[in-house]
């Protein structure tokens, strides 16, 4: 059942148009990320969503209820929004559990109590309420800015960025303890990260923004695997683009004729690939299918180190399939790693998607 509704929703900043005319569906007690290039439009949808600022044009509706529409512009405290920002965005002045607490009626005879249950829920002991935010660590202050914005108990919960600002190591472990919060507490939520891998890791949609619009919406694996444009696909992870002709339901190209998703049997010119779907081996030829490739470089990073390859296409190989760039960067394991100069046979796990 789709919770929030957002369609044709425009905003302009002088001269500047800041979105387009955006249309999205999220549906309920779902997780959604929006992704895209700075200044792509991300952020200004945000806003427009939790009521910071007007929309020059199109409406949002949660829940049923429109809330923005031209004529109509609820206020943002009656929204029933929480937003977690990047920083947590806690007073200073206040200990934890008054942070908790701030939306809570401070004459209710059980606010304490609910504030120890929302410190509860966000795996903070009753020891830490009575600190203060620079008396905790970075993820500590986060779950105290979640556990804040559900005490209002929110219909749609926005989390801007909320863990940039943490050491890589803390990032997943919160991203995930994060997460379970929300599913737990069954609130809808709307996750704006620059970090591609968290937004395909955390979400149940992918929303990609660029210049304003809304390029493509959908299942992570949907739009990693099969992306509607080239921006889509470069931007959610590495990959490489190569001509190709489709025909009888299989690729063309300088890697052979390779399978292709049943759907995608158009015409199409060009060819995309993961750089994970690439098996390299040092041995030589295995069969019909595959490419020759010479090794050009190696960057040793850790466990997964870059392999820099030029493509060394047959004799027979059509002209028209031939990239306009022979180069390609794949990565490799660093207890096998070839040498410089060394050449080596590739070839293509799965299937492929076409780009039109």
């Amino acid at each position: 059942m789709t919770h929030l509704r957002i369609r044709g929703l425009a905003k302009r900043f002088g001269e500047v148009t800041a979105l387009g005319g955006v249309d999205l569906d999220v549906g309920e007690k779902s997780r959604t990320a929006i992704v895209g290039p700075s200044g792509s439009g991300k952020t200004t949808l945000l806003r427009l969503i939790a009521g910071f600022d007007r929309p020059d044009a199109g409406s949002i509706t949660i829940g049923g209820e429109t809330i923005a529409d031209g004529a109509t512009m609820l206020p943002a405290h009656k929204r029933g929004i929480g937003v977690i920002a990047q920083d947590g965005a806690l007073f200073p002045h206040l200990d934890v559990g008054d942070n908790i607490g701030f939306g809570i009626d401070r004459d209710a005879s059980d606010r304490q109590a609910h504030i120890e249950q929302l410190a509860d829920t966000v795996g903070l002991p009753k020891s830490m309420l009575r600190r203060r935010p620079d008396q905790i660590s970075g993820g500590q202050q986060q779950r105290v800015a979640i556990a804040r914005a559900l005490a209002r108990k929110p219909r749609l919960m926005l989390l801007d960025e909320p863990f940039s600002a943490l050491d890589t190591s803390l990032r997943g472990a919160m991203r995930k303890a994060v997460g379970d919060i929300l599913d737990a507490a069954g609130v809808t939520s709307i996750l704006v990260t620059h970090d591609q891998a968290e937004a395909l890791s955390f979400a149940d949609q992918v929303a990609v923004m660029n210049n304003g619009t809304l390029e493509q919406a959908g299942a992570p694996r949907d739009l990693y695997f099969r992306p509607k444009s080239a921006m889509v696909a470069e931007f959610l992870g590495e990959c490489i683009i190569l001509p190709a002709r489709l025909e009888n339901g299989f690729a063309n190209c300088i890697f052979g004729r390779l399978d292709v998703f049943e759907e995608d049997n158009q015409p199409a010119s060009q060819l995309m690939i993961r750089p994970e779907q690439i098996d390299m081996r040092r041995n030589g030829p295995g069969g019909s299918e595959g490419c020759a490739a010479e090794v050009t470089g190696i960057e040793f990073a850790g466990p997964q180190c870059l392999v820099m390859l030029e493509l060394k296409p047959g004799p027979d190989a059509p002209l028209v399939l031939m990239p306009k760039r022979a180069q390609i960067v794949l990565h490799g394991s660093a207890y096998a790693l070839p040498e410089p100069g060394e050449n080596v046979w590739l070839t293509v796990k799965g299937r492929v998607h076409p780009l039109r």
